[in-house]
């Protein structure tokens, strides 16, 4: 299983509370924490935070996938009002 590590900020999210209620959450369910290089403190997910973790991530792609559909639809109909329609390609024609 790989270990992800998180901000309380980013625990925060994903729990849906606050930073400081995130950083009680860990201590109580005795997360493994440690100091970043950039001094910011980051939470060791267990196995069901992970899961969670991933089921968040998976959501996040499938919303995405769909607001790019979205765009190339969009993108489709606007091309098709602007392109030239076939009587107007026709030069001289009577």
């Amino acid at each position: 299983m790989p270990q992800i590590w998180i901000t309380y900020d980013e625990l925060g999210a994903l729990c849906g509370c606050g930073a400081m209620e995130a950083r009680e959450r860990a201590i109580h369910l005795s997360l493994d924490r440690r100091k970043s290089r950039d001094g910011t403190t980051r939470v060791k997910l267990d196995l069901a935070l992970t899961a969670k973790f991933f089921a968040a991530v998976r959501e996040a792609d499938f919303d995405l996938d769909c607001a790019i559909e979205a765009l190339h639809n969009t993108h489709r109909q606007m091309a098709e009002l602007l392109a030239p329609t076939q009587l107007h390609n026709r030069r001289g024609a009577a």
